[in-house]
């Protein structure tokens, strides 16, 4: 959850690594530092606070160099302070690293190392990494110092460090007496390497790279790279030097930049059409009224003997796999189950033949979802993975899957990859739906429904002003319920979280039925409701919650899809989207609430890209 970065090459590091480090913000921001290589000598500038801060740093003290990594965290252990920034050093001044991921037994190798003279001056469990590098190359034999490769004794010391912690780390490494070569390494925390001309890059994703280079080098768990100017060497832990492979980046510098919005997360909302239209492009197959997949690597044989599907994901994915719950059971009849990854990876449910899972994930590196993966894996199923990220670790593990392509998702607050997940949940319904009982003409009709969605998420957005309006009103207010029936009550939990995660106002989201068995409790003036209520078969059931919240004083927001009289005379305050097929309407109606959270965040004065607390990337238990 932290960011890292590195550069060895011609050109001052710092000038990258800061580059950098901005991009990667979004994945930790409570402090921020580099290091930075020149003669011999290891020069550390770290602080508290925002990358800005750093930026002011180095600017009135500049880090010379050509070779560097840098950081930004997400704390695990320890608050937020110039001490525990990133980087660490060991040894005095032998090595400095940064760290993403957590060592599960840091204090049995800090009081180990402290019984040995080791001096620490931070809280955190990455110190200990520095350290311990520190002291094996102290240990080393001599004749490792002799062996034709000049970098045998960095790799040995980083070798028998490695063996020693348990947890996951993504490691950069420098070092005084080598200052012309940065050591990576990684166990669950994701690294990638950036192929240059006469340079290379580290770093914790391919956002730092866009505009530098277009060529990657993905490590897999186990893997220590040893990266200079001119050369890339991998070496995995059980079978010595492999050969890496160089992808293509498909990442642009213009889509990781705001492009005249104030925020990301307002730029993600206003792509939404463009997102629902790239999950959809080159899937929909009219002449057989189906979906079609590219990724899925099983043969429709193998697909039509499948007899449960589960869905494992966290957060907003977790919300999105509630949405396809509801689309594959009523589109497709076969029986869903949505897990909570960080509870599937240890619940063990009995799962029989024919269960298929697909891991749901914005980023691919999620940790409980890759957890849940290995373990399904491990039993035997075969797994899927629906990502964003392509070359990123789920997508890689799992025996097949689909990519959202949905474009960088910067904002900390899922937005775009939610409506991107959710069409491709409607997919995969379509697509199991016609290999089972669904007719051509059922699923023509869905294709149709699927086609005119674009345009129709675009005019949710028309909903802006309104929404803004809304939030104004009720900015101050410190409770909310979200509630919707169906495919709609994902909608509610999702709006719901989207408020809590960037305003801190407290919110629960609730099938709407059960409001009167116990939240109904929460109802007062100054608790609005927020209902989903379009046109559906639950309507009339719906409009009754919302008529036992208004004899109870409660302020009421409808998001409706029609101009019903009998919505407007018992809400409040009504916003109006586009009618769409029931299955659809999750997608529709989750624009406005995303509006609303992100102003009602900003009338709050709240940081909307970068959250409290939040990071992007969830690569720690």
């Amino acid at each position: 959850m932290c960011g890292i970065v590195g550069y060895v090459g011609s050109n001052e590091a710092a000038n990258f690594l800061l580059e950098g480090l901005r991009r990667l913000e979004y994945r930790g921001y409570d402090s921020s530092g580099v290091v930075t290589s020149d003669g011999g000598q290891l020069s550390v500038k770290k602080t508290a606070g925002r990358v800005d801060d750093l930026s002011k740093l180095l600017h009135d003290n500049p880090a010379a160099g050509n070779v560097g990594v840098g950081h930004t965290r997400w704390a695990t252990h320890g608050p937020a302070t110039d001490e525990n920034a990133h980087p660490h050093l060991g040894g005095g001044q032998v090595v400095a690293l940064v760290h993403n991921g957590v060592v599960e037994n840091y204090s049995t190798i800090k009081a180990r190392l402290l019984d040995r003279g080791c001096e620490f001056r931070s809280a955190t469990d990455s110190e200990v990494i520095a350290q311990l590098i520190a002291l094996e190359l102290e240990n080393l034999p001599d004749d490792v110092g002799t062996s034709l490769d000049p970098f045998a004794p960095l790799i040995q010391a980083v070798q028998n460090s490695l063996a020693q912690l348990q947890g996951t780390y993504g490691l950069a490494i420098v070092f005084r007496d080598w200052p012309d070569v940065i050591i990576a390494a990684r166990l669950g925390s994701p690294l990638v390497i950036g192929v240059g001309d006469g340079e290379n890059f580290i770093a914790s994703d391919g956002s730092p790279l866009a505009g530098h280079t277009d060529k990657i080098v993905y490590l897999a768990d186990h893997e220590v790279a040893v990266v200079t100017a001119d050369t890339i060497r991998v070496i995995h832990r059980d079978e010595g030097d492999v050969r890496h492979d160089v992808k293509v980046l498909d990442i642009e510098a213009a889509d990781i930049q705001l492009g005249g919005f104030e925020h990301y997360m307002l730029k993600e909302i206003y792509e939404q059409p463009d997102t629902v239209r790239n999950a959809l492009r080159g899937r929909l197959d009219r002449d057989a009224a189906t979906a079609v997949f590219g990724g899925l690597n099983l043969t429709p044989q193998q697909l039509q003997s499948v007899k449960r599907f589960v869905l494992t994901a966290c957060g907003t994915s977790w919300h999105s796999s509630l949405v396809g719950e509801y689309m594959i059971e009523t589109l497709a009849r076969i029986p869903v189950d949505v897990e909570y990854a960080s509870e599937l990876r240890y619940r063990n449910p009995p799962l029989g033949p024919g269960t298929l899972l697909f891991a749901i994930t914005q980023s691919g590196e999620t940790i409980d979802t890759l957890a849940a993966l290995r373990e399904m894996k491990r039993k035997g199923h075969p797994t899927m993975s629906i990502c964003n990220v392509v070359g990123s670790t789920i997508a890689r593990e799992a025996d097949g899957g689909i990519y959202l392509h949905a474009g960088p998702e910067i904002g900390v607050a899922s937005t775009k990859a939610f409506t991107a997940q959710c069409v491709v949940m409607s997919l995969l319904a379509l697509y199991f739906g016609r290999l089972h009982h669904l007719s051509y003409e059922a699923g023509l009709r869905i294709i149709k429904d699927l086609e005119k969605l674009p345009e129709q998420v675009e005019a949710a957005l028309a909903t802006h002003d309104r929404v803004r309006q809304l939030a104004e009103k009720y900015a101050d207010c410190n409770n909310f319920l979200y509630l919707g029936r169906q495919f709609n009550f994902p909608a509610a939990l999702e709006g719901a979280l989207k408020l809590k995660e960037i305003s801190y106002i407290h919110a629960e989201g609730y099938p709407a039925a059960e409001m009167k068995h116990g939240p109904i409790a929460l109802v007062d003036e100054h608790t609005p409701s927020v209902f989903i209520v379009p046109q559906s078969a639950v309507f009339d059931k719906v409009l009754a919650n919302v008529e036992e919240i208004k004899a109870r004083g409660g302020p009421v927001i409808a998001v409706v899809d029609s101009a019903d009289s009998r919505v407007n005379e018992v809400a409040d305050d009504v916003i109006v989207v586009p009618a769409v097929a029931d299955f659809l309407q999750p997608i529709v109606a989750s624009v406005p609430l995303q509006l609303l959270a992100y102003h009602i965040a900003l009338f709050r004065g709240c940081d909307v890209d970068k959250p409290r607390n939040l990071a992007k990337s969830v690569t720690v238990e």
